[in-house]
């Protein structure tokens, strides 16, 4: 199964020029990401990779890349996303970035979508999903560092 998990602000913004608007501010996003992805596949694109000192622990950490390359150690290429998710045969995890979301969500099983109830001008951003997916599970309302959110899972339709 192909999972997408990711934080988006109210207009599907995921980060800007800068990084992720939120970074640091969401500890319980980061402890959502990590008890669902700990111990699986995960596949992230070469921007999140570049910003990564180590391979997130407890996980394969795939990297998407355009071309064949040296990654440090603990990372494992991907040339074609696209193919590999295709092939795959075990359950994944695609944590963007935006390029990599929007190059593979056709092909996504579930996302499992951090919502925050806050415009932060992103510039790069999650594609449109709300016409191929439904909404099955929508987590109660909270807020960390003035920043109101909530957890929602979304099935291909």
């Amino acid at each position: 199964m192909i999972k997408f998990i990711a934080a988006i602000d109210n207009k599907r913004g995921l980060a800007n020029e800068h990084g992720i608007p939120w970074q640091g501010k969401l500890p319980t996003d980061v402890a959502y990401f990590r008890q669902k992805t700990l111990h699986g596949n995960v596949m992230m694109g070469y921007g999140w990779y570049a910003e990564q000192k180590q391979p997130l622990p407890e996980r394969r950490n795939l990297v998407a890349v355009p071309e064949p390359q040296t990654l440090r150690p603990g990372f494992e290429q991907v040339t074609d996303a696209r193919e590999f998710l295709k092939n795959f045969n075990e359950d994944i995890w695609v944590g963007g970035g935006a390029m990599l979301f929007a190059n593979t969500i056709d092909l996504a099983d579930e996302l499992y979508l951090t919502r925050l109830d806050v415009d932060f001008n992103c510039t790069k951003f999650f594609p449109e999903f709300e016409k191929d997916f439904q909404l099955v599970s929508k987590g109660e309302p909270q807020t960390e560092n003035d920043i109101p959110f909530h957890f929602e899972i979304w099935k291909r339709k």
